[in-house]
């Protein structure tokens, strides 16, 4: 009965025990944790499930996944597909090997001179000793030795000799393992063994671990450590097994361990199958529980590893984690929203204190959860200690806490900022929304006394620059100055500070007798004796180099220093130690993973060197003396030389690579190996024989260059991490070749082409002065023959003119002639006509007829007729051509009309009356048969 009591009693142990540990994991949920970093399946571009990790020396990550084996160098995440299409179980990287395991094959995969892996395969030196379905789950190395294990045999293989050597187990092996240089494994009948000299050994000479799984093997404290699937950890000294703790395998009774790993520090970090990681001590105590619920991405945790950088690696069901388990970051999450985004913090009595925009929570600092302060339900803006008291400044007024429970003793709304007022115990001013009011202390309690009078501005950031002078600052309207009276009622004088500007986010402060305003063009400072502000270079160009994110300025005034954020993190900046110039430590949280609010950020000091960042779902919390400097290195990766095709074309990292010209198109991929969450890796590159200059920093770890022209390039590319530099520049030297036509063997064919042109430009132009020789000849020719038809021309004219004044002078001499002989021949008719009128006698009779006679002399007519072809050469012949039927006096009729003869001047030639002419005319019309309208002498002339 006793024995049945003690059993009852201890399966009641056991279950309080079970029940406190889940009461307090439940309550943990929301605890501080490392930064952890989650990558899913459409990141790597992979399946689910995620087997094994291990890391080269060059930090690259590897993992054995369902699809193949992963690369992850910091930047980009690579897959290589398994060799036989098959599941990779296990990897382990040994020098600059990769080794891997998968269904019916294990082998290595070694980096090529393109920058990607490539496999060879060793189980095909062996290929007819595998058995039927076999699958290799877990690769280590031991000196010059590689084990791969099976589910039924661990094969050996030496690297110098390349032989094999072969350990069989006829019930089946479940793990191996490592530990101090020995190899451990679990055989399912013979229980938990070791290789000596290739030999397997028994570690137990008991059946202790028969129907346990054996999921990992340790030693600590000079004992053998066991951890079992089910059945929690034990150790193992001179053959006796006992519980690592009393307290911890009920504890672990529940959990179904799949996976573990020793860390550096000792302590023991386990996976479960549906419940994430629990981390022990090295005295064995449970003391983190990580799952999905705060911050896994999957329950089921295949493998854990620990990095060069001692970061944690999961290997998940669905899933990779990265959790920087010794970041100087712990991360507390308010998942629920119960919280929600912390303005400012404080500790109070043992106790720290949230002020949120869902009102003021607090725990105790040894206690896990956060309960709410009585009556502060809405927006906190601030929190103070003054006069031994803690004072809550909120949306609907100023509070004062004590026993967590808040009374209001101002109902003005909006309580910014409260302050002491110097030589003035009794006093407090606050910054409302409503401008400045003060407090005051009566019989032991604060109470609000009045409005300060005339200034009416909002006035969140607001510090004493004198006695009786108040500086204000309104991010919208500018620095105020303003002076008040000794009672503090009302304002005497206000006036803007024209020299600062207005600025987004800015913020005024005062730290050490330093007055400081912060805002996007810079920070300013002045001594509170000195009448100016001044820009102070250092804190101004703090924001040049990382990026204006908020002027709000904090100060830790046990320190003196000041802290700045900024894009790419906050900076604690604290006086020198051995000048005058301030330290600045550049602490890596950049904007969009701190999680804050702009302009509202908070930062309380926790302990010595641990500072609370206020965040939108909680807050982060800082260990500056954790802060260690890392070294990191930039490598580029691979180089595709056809970037705007869907397949790559990889061509070799090493220098001195010739592109054909139309490879022109050259896109480099480089990386930092670098995994904490709060550290960005930027980089920097110039292309020297195109761009002499670096180009801007950036998080993008590739470049692309299109249609670069001919000649040679050295890519240089650089890094820094969290802002400082890594200690290397990698850099790829390569040529663009020339184009075909501008190739050594075109350029010959030029010189050639262009010798022939050359001889064929001078054969053409030989022959073109030739021609130009020929043509000048020719003309010169033509000009002698032009010259000589002028002179003839000439000849002629003078010829032509010669006949001309020859014929002037027949003309003139056959008018002459006609003259005569009509003046002639009027005088004989003269004579005639007087003879017969006035002499009748025969004897006159006779010289009457002589008249006649000479009237009508041929000889006369014969002369003229001469006379007349001269000067008219053929026109007579002409004129009887043309007319056959004319007679010799319609022929001298026509000479006479030729010489444009009036019929008064022709009738004395023809010895007739001008009648007579007329009518002699007519006829001769007749015959020539001309029209009516057609002039007789007109015609005659034209012929």
């Amino acid at each position: 009965m006793l024995k049945l009591n003690c059993n009852n009693w201890c399966n009641f142990s056991k279950v309080l025990i079970l029940l406190c540990f889940f009461i307090v994991s439940t309550k943990s949920d929301a605890q501080d944790l490392p930064p952890i970093q989650y990558f899913s399946p459409k990141q790597y571009h992979a399946e689910n499930q995620n087997w094994e990790i291990t890391q080269s020396n060059k930090k690259h990550i590897y993992v054995a996944n369902s699809k193949g084996l992963l690369e992850f160098n910091g930047s980009e995440w690579s897959l290589y597909p398994s060799p036989n299409q098959t599941i990779i179980r296990s990897v382990n990287v040994v020098k600059d090997k990769v080794y891997t395991g998968s269904y019916m094959d294990f082998g290595y995969w070694t980096r090529t001179d393109v920058g990607d892996l490539k496999y060879t395969s060793l189980s095909k030196k062996i290929q007819s000793t595998l058995l039927e379905d076999e699958q290799f789950w877990k690769i280590t190395h031991l000196e010059d030795w590689l084990l791969f294990q099976s589910l039924s045999r661990i094969y050996i293989y030496n690297t110098k000799t390349d032989q094999f050597k072969i350990t069989t187990s006829k019930a089946g092996i479940i793990k191996m393992f490592k530990v101090n240089n020995t190899i451990y494994y679990q055989d399912r009948v013979e229980g938990l063994l070791k290789l000596e000299n290739g030999v397997p050994k028994p570690v137990l000479q008991s059946n202790y671990f028969e129907n346990k799984i054996i999921v990992g093997v340790y030693t600590i404290k000079n004992n053998l450590l066991v951890v079992t699937q089910n059945h929690g950890v034990v150790t193992i000294k001179n053959n006796v097994v006992q519980d690592w703790d009393v307290n911890l395998n009920p504890q672990l009774s529940n959990y179904s361990i799949y996976s573990s790993l020793q860390l550096q520090d000792a302590s023991l970090l386990l996976g479960t199958i549906s419940n994430g990681i629990i981390q022990i001590d090295a005295n064995g105590k449970i003391f983190q529980n990580i799952n999905q619920a705060n911050g896994l991405g999957n329950n089921t945790v295949l493998s854990i590893f620990q990095d060069i950088e001692s970061n944690i690696w999961l290997a998940l069901d669905n899933g990779i984690n990265c959790i920087n388990i010794n970041s100087p970051f712990r991360i507390f999450n308010d998942d629920h929203g119960a919280l929600g985004t912390v303005y400012t913090s404080l500790i109070y009595d043992n106790t720290l204190y949230l002020g949120t925009n869902q009102g003021l929570f607090y725990k105790k600092i040894d206690k896990p959860d956060f309960k709410p302060v009585i009556n502060t339900n809405g927006q906190v803006w601030s929190l103070k200690i003054i006069d031994n008291q803690l004072f809550c400044g909120h949306n609907s007024g100023t509070f004062i806490i004590n026993n967590n429970v808040a009374k209001r003793i101002a109902s003005v709304e909006g309580t910014w900022d409260i302050k002491a007022i110097k030589d003035n115990p009794n006093l407090l001013i606050q910054g409302n929304y409503n401008g400045l009011n003060i407090l005051e202390k009566k019989d032991g309690f604060w109470q609000f006394r009045n409005k300060i009078e005339g200034f009416d501005n909002s006035s969140r950031f607001f510090v004493f620059s004198k006695d009786d002078e108040i500086l204000v600052n309104h991010e919208y309207k500018g620095v105020f100055k303003i002076k008040v009276d000794q009672e503090y009622t009302k304002t005497t004088q206000i006036s803007k500070i024209e020299t600062l500007e207005k600025g987004l986010f800015s913020s005024l402060t005062t730290n050490n007798n330093t007055l400081y305003y912060a805002t996007e063009k810079g920070v300013f400072k002045k001594q509170l004796e000195d009448n100016a502000f001044v820009k102070d270079t250092i804190l101004s160009n703090i924001y040049k180099t990382q990026g204006y994110s908020s002027g709000k300025i904090i100060t830790d005034h046990e320190n003196n220093a000041l802290w700045l954020i900024t894009q790419k993190g906050v900076n604690y900046v604290s006086p020198g130690k051995l000048s005058t110039t301030p330290e600045v430590t550049f602490i890596a949280l950049p904007n969009a993973l701190r999680e804050g609010l702009s302009g509202y950020e908070s930062i309380f000091k926790l302990k010595p060197n641990v500072y609370l960042f206020g965040t939108s779902k909680g807050y982060i919390t800082l260990d500056i003396s954790n802060l260690k400097p890392k070294t990191y290195q930039v490598e580029i990766n691979s180089i595709n030389k056809t970037p705007l095709q869907k397949s790559k074309t990889l061509i070799s990292l090493k220098d001195d690579i010739v592109f054909k010209n139309k490879e022109n198109n050259i896109e480099i991929k480089y990386s930092v190996a670098e995994y904490d969450k709060y550290l960005e890796a930027e980089f920097a590159h110039k292309l020297e024989g195109l761009y002499e200059d670096w180009s801007t920093w950036s998080t993008n770890a590739e470049v692309l260059y299109k249609n670069l022209p001919y000649g040679e390039y050295t890519f240089i590319v650089k890094a820094r991490v969290g802002g400082v530099e890594v200690t290397n520049q990698d850099r790829f030297t390569f040529t663009i070749d020339k184009p075909w036509f501008l190739s050594n063997i075109m350029i010959m064919v030029y010189c050639v082409i262009g010798f022939i042109i050359i001889l064929l430009i001078n054969y053409f132009y030989k022959l073109y002065y030739r021609k130009q020789k020929e043509k000048l000849v020719l003309k010169s020719k033509r000009e002698l023959e032009l010259k000589d038809l002028e002179t003839k021309q000439q000849l002629m004219t003078l010829n032509n003119d010669k006949l001309r004044q020859e014929i002037d002078n027949k003309n003139r001499e056959l008018a002459i002639s006609t003259m005569s002989l009509i003046k002639k021949n009027e005088f004989l008719n003269t004579i005639k006509s007087e003879l017969n009128d006035k002499v009748e006698s025969a004897n006159l009779k006779s010289v009457i007829r002589i008249i006649d006679k000479n009237i009508n002399n041929k000889d006369d007519w014969n002369l003229f007729e001469e006379a007349f072809n001269n000067a008219d050469k053929d026109f007579l012949k002409k004129v009887k051509t043309k007319h056959p039927a004319l007679t010799s006096n319609d022929l001298r009729l026509c000479a006479y009309l030729r010489l444009n003869l009036s019929s008064k001047e022709i009738a004395p030639l023809l010895n007739i009356s001008p009648r007579s002419v007329e009518v002699k005319r007519y006829r001769l019309r007749k015959k020539m048969e001309l029209e009516h309208d057609v002039n007789l002498t007109d015609y005659i002339l034209s012929i």
